[in-house]
């Protein structure tokens, strides 16, 4: 695979959202306490009478940004992934997601990629939480287009929403394609015998993969599942069309995450299906979030082992059995 730029989603993110708030004077943001992490420093500084640093209190964050939405604003909430997830769900539960209010809540640092302040720090199961709330549109961006795509479409829906954004640059992997939208499954490579759905951080490895297994005789579709709650479950299973197996690639917990998202969709096929993510267990420190990544699997190799086992003969005569 040919070199890639990188970009940071975070820094996108925060020159979006002033861009957007240019446009839209109904765009208020809240953070909390971590607005240079975030980079909603970005709006503090542009437009800081819209801007309200909420400090650490993330649950008054949320009946706030509530209120804002009942008033006819639209609401960013930001602070670290397993902050806005965890310390504040019953808020987001009773206050936001029932009442199905357009607040949009941003977890950033999600994933392993705060990996230097360990499991406390480290979300690896807000996807779960999310998408167990009824309402709740969860976005996975993989690249800095597609949070700048994304985020006028999250304006306009209107309804609550979790965007999910890693700390770490990443590749840029969709220039020239057409413009994302919420449907959010995008066919990244063609391939003949496995499809890889991967999310956020885990596209870039699918892709190294899927040139790994191609050096071994192997051809693997790769599709990029950006919008996971709601999934669309009918092009999920389209992409299965001809392919002898399914894996899954995520930064996040193998419970409640992408992977049983697509199981779920794909339930009444007879296809083996392997799942590359976080087997049940926190996260940890770190010297890097790449050594974090390898550390649990989430690489290409993790990917083509997964691969190699659903083409196994015994793997396709269970699927059958």
């Amino acid at each position: 695979m040919s070199e890639r730029k990188t970009r940071n989603l975070r820094t996108a993110y925060g020159e979006t959202l002033v861009r957007l708030m240019e446009r839209d004077e109904r765009i208020v943001v809240l953070d909390a306490d971590l607005c240079r992490s975030t980079m909603t420093v970005l709006v503090e500084q542009r437009f800081p009478a819209r801007f309200i640093e909420m400090g650490i209190a993330e649950q008054n964050m949320m009946a706030t940004a509530a209120g804002l939405a009942l008033e006819g604003k639209i609401p960013f909430v930001n602070s670290f992934a397993v902050f806005t997830c965890g310390r504040a769900y019953d808020q987001i539960r009773q206050a936001i997601a029932l009442a199905k209010l357009g607040v949009i809540i941003v977890g950033s640092s999600a994933g392993l990629s705060d990996f230097g302040d360990g499991a406390t720090h480290q979300s690896v199961e807000d996807v779960s939480l999310m998408t167990a709330l009824p309402n709740m549109t969860v976005v996975s961006p993989s690249d800095a287009l597609d949070v700048e795509q994304v985020l006028p479409l999250l304006v306009a829906l209107g309804r609550p929403v979790y965007l999910r954004l890693t700390r770490s640059e990443l590749p840029v992997i969709h220039e020239g394609m057409p413009p994302l939208d919420l449907t959010g499954v995008r066919r990244m490579r063609e391939g003949r015998d496995v499809v890889v759905f991967s999310t956020g951080a885990t596209v870039i490895r699918a892709l190294e993969a899927a040139d790994l297994l191609e050096s071994q005789g192997a051809s693997a579709r790769v599709v990029d599942v950006s919008t996971i709650k709601p999934l669309a479950a009918s092009a999920v299973i389209s992409e299965t069309d001809g392919m002898r197996g399914v894996v899954t690639a995520e930064e996040h917990s193998i419970n409640g995450g992408l992977g049983s998202a697509i199981s779920m969709a794909l339930r009444r096929l007879l296809l083996p299906i392997e799942f590359v993510g976080i087997e049940d267990r926190f996260g940890s420190s770190g010297e890097s979030h790449v050594e974090l990544m390898e550390y649990y699997g989430l690489t290409a190799g993790g990917i083509v082992r997964a691969v190699e086992a659903v083409l196994r003969p015994a793997a396709r005569g269970s699927a059958g059995a």
